[in-house]
This record gives structure tokens, sequence and C-alpha cells, in this order.
């Protein structure tokens, strides 16, 4: 599907529920559990915000996946369907100079494949 044929991409209005345990997993991964309880609570309580799709991108460092993977194609399918879409939950890793991208990492793949200008609604702290 072209970038054209998709008008705009929707969004929930706030964070599904079950995207939290899955930052937090990410997340604890990374960081010892105590920090992560206080990001957790801290991304819950953060407003929604938004990014370029390729501002994300550049800040997070990480790389594009393919639409071979299962996880992407499954979001783009939802975006080709006018499905709304969960925000990213994003934590600013200040002393690396990255942001982390704790939950919606496939979601900003298979937004970005479609417009890398598209603003992303995302939670960050």
């Amino acid at each position: 599907m072209a970038k054209s044929d998709v008008k705009e991409i929707k969004w929930l209005l706030d964070v599904e529920e079950h995207d939290y345990p899955a930052a937090e997993s990410y997340l604890s991964l990374l960081y010892n559990n105590d920090r992560v309880a206080d990001m957790i609570t801290s991304l819950r309580s953060a407003a929604i915000v938004q990014f370029k799709a390729k501002d994300i991108f550049r800040a997070s460092q990480l790389s594009l996946l393919g639409v071979s993977n299962l996880h992407v194609e499954k979001d783009r399918k939802k975006i080709q369907k006018g499905v709304s879409l969960s925000p990213l939950l994003i934590v600013r890793d200040e002393p690396r100079g990255k942001a982390v991208i704790a939950d919606g990492y496939h979601r900003l793949c298979a937004i970005y494949e479609f417009d890398e200008d598209a603003w992303i609604r995302c939670k960050i702290i």
C-alpha cells in the first residue's frame, strides 16, 4: 500500500491498559525494579504529546523493522483498516542521550512505512 493511500493514522485517546505491563517487562531488562515502578507510575500520569515518527526513530537509535515482522504487519493492517492505535510509551534516558521506546516499537515501525513525517501520539517521561 502506498503512503498516500492512508489519509490519517487514528489514535486512541489514551494508552491501552495492557501496554503498561508490557513496558514494565521491557524496562525491567534495563533498569532496577524500584526505578521501573517509578517510571510506570510516571507514565500512567503523563500527558499525551506528539512527535514525528522520524524524530522518535532518531532519538531511539533503533533500526526500522520491516513488514516481514509479524507484529509490524499486524499494526500495518490496523492502520489500513482505520483502527485506532494505542499511543507509545517512551522514557528519556538522558545519561545515554536517547529515547527508550518502552512500548510501541512495532506500531512506530508500521506507521513509519506509511509516513515518516506522521505525528505519533505518546507519553514520554
